[in-house]
C-alpha cells in the first residue's frame, strides 16, 4: 500500500474537496479535556456519582479497541462491554456518554479551537472548494459550537457507515456524496492511525496536524502554515 502524492501547495488546484477530521484536529483536545476534568471532578464531588469516571474511561478504551479491529456495528458493542466494564446499566452508559461526551463539551469549544481555522474554511469556500467532514463521533453540534460549517458531514455511527477509522466505509460515504474521486481529495487530521490510513487506503493525499515530523507522513504545524497559503489568498 502506498501513500497517495504529497501536496504541493502548486497541488491546490487540483483539489475539489478538503475532509477534516473533529476531535484532535479543529480543537486542542488536550485543553478541552482539561477543562473537561474540572468539570467532571466538581460533579463527583457534588453529587456523589462515582460512576461516571470508569464509564468514560472504559468507553474510550473499548472505542479505540473496536476501531483497530474495525468492529462492524461498533455502537452496540461499545455500549453493551462498557456497561460490563463499568458495572452499570446500558441506559446508565447511555445517558452518561451523551451528557460528558456529546454534550458538556460544547461550551467549552470555540475557545479550545485552534487559530487559523476560520480563515482557512472560509478561504476554502472563497476558492470553491467543497468541504466535509469525517468524524468518528457525533460532529453536527460541536462544528456549530467551533463556528464553522461544511458541505458535507459524514459520523461512523451515522446509518449505511457503522465503522470507526480507519476502516474506509465513512470516507467512501463522504466522497460519493461530495461526487469526488480520490486524486481530487484531501484529508487533513491529527493521527495517521487513523485518519491517515483511511486516507492512504483510499489513495487520497492525507495532511497530519503534527508539531513533529512523522516518519513518511506530509505534516503541517499550524492552519496558517505556508502549505495552506494558496488558499489564504484574497
Amino acid at each position: 500500500m502506498t501513500q497517495a502524492p504529497r501536496l504541493r501547495p502548486s497541488d491546490w488546484g487540483a483539489i475539489e474537496l478538503v475532509v477534516f477530521d473533529v476531535d484532535g484536529t479543529l480543537y486542542n483536545q488536550r485543553l478541552l479535556r482539561a477543562l473537561m476534568a474540572r468539570d467532571l471532578l466538581f460533579h463527583i464531588l457534588a453529587r456523589g456519582d462515582f460512576r461516571v469516571l470508569p464509564v468514560l474511561r472504559a468507553y474510550r478504551r473499548i472505542r479505540e479497541r473496536l476501531g483497530d479491529q474495525e468492529a462492524a456495528d461498533f455502537q452496540r458493542t461499545l455500549i453493551s462491554e462498557t456497561a460490563a466494564a463499568a458495572g452499570v446499566a446500558l441506559d446508565y452508559v447511555l445517558a452518561t456518554v451523551k451528557e460528558w461526551i456529546e454534550e458538556r463539551p460544547l461550551p467549552y469549544l470555540a475557545r479550545s479551537r485552534y487559530p487559523g481555522l476560520v480563515e482557512l474554511f472560509s478561504g476554502l469556500k472563497r476558492q470553491g472548494k467543497t468541504i466535509g467532514v469525517l468524524s468518528d463521533y457525533p460532529a453536527q453540534a460541536k462544528l456549530a459550537a467551533l463556528g464553522l460549517g461544511a458541505d458535507h458531514v459524514v459520523s461512523a455511527g451515522d446509518d449505511g457507515v457503522g465503522f470507526l477509522k480507519p476502516h474506509t466505509r465513512g470516507l467512501e460515504v463522504l466522497m460519493a456524496a461530495a461526487g469526488v474521486k480520490a486524486r481530487s481529495a484531501l484529508v487533513i487530521g491529527d493521527r495517521v492511525d487513523r485518519d491517515g490510513l483511511v486516507a492512504q487506503r483510499m489513495g487520497v493525499r492525507a495532511l497530519i496536524r503534527s508539531a513533529r515530523p512523522i516518519g513518511e507522513w506530509q505534516t503541517f504545524p499550524r492552519f496558517d502554515d505556508s502549505l495552506f497559503a494558496p488558499m489564504l489568498e484574497g
